[in-house]
């Protein structure tokens, strides 16, 4: 089973950024770049939301439209790392992120892509404040 660790959050004010991180350990016959990586984020009383999400098979990238042209994602095979380049940042993307990792297939999903999610960290929280 996959181990998936976050980390980066904290607090910012409005048009700073942040970059998150995720560490996925735990490959055995399986590797890295077998996988899809994305980020989700829930904010209080809300519905989880996907912000962004990557296969690392094939370099394929989905981005929801709340945070496309702010926020970046990459992974790092050798590292076995993924992060979250969050720029511009406003109130509205004060949230609990999550990492998670999923069969490659699941950035199709589009922004439902966190269905397949297999494996997810525990979260970081996120705030800006203005």
């Amino acid at each position: 089973e996959l181990q998936v660790v976050e980390s980066g959050g904290g607090s910012v004010q409005v048009g700073g950024s942040l970059r998150l991180s995720c560490v996925v350990s735990g490959f055995t016959f399986d590797n890295f770049d077998d996988y899809a990586i994305g980020w989700l984020r829930q904010a209080p009383g809300k519905e989880r939301e996907g912000v962004a999400c990557i296969s690392n098979r094939n370099g394929k990238i989905y981005y929801s439209d709340s945070v496309k042209d702010r926020f970046i994602i990459w992974s790092d095979s050798a590292e076995k790392k993924a992060y979250l380049q969050m720029n511009s940042l406003e109130p509205v993307d004060t949230a609990v992120y999550y990492c998670a990792v999923g069969p490659s297939p699941s950035i199709v999903a589009g922004s439902q892509f966190g269905d397949g999610m297999q494996y997810w960290g525990k979260g970081t929280p996120v705030t800006v404040s203005s």
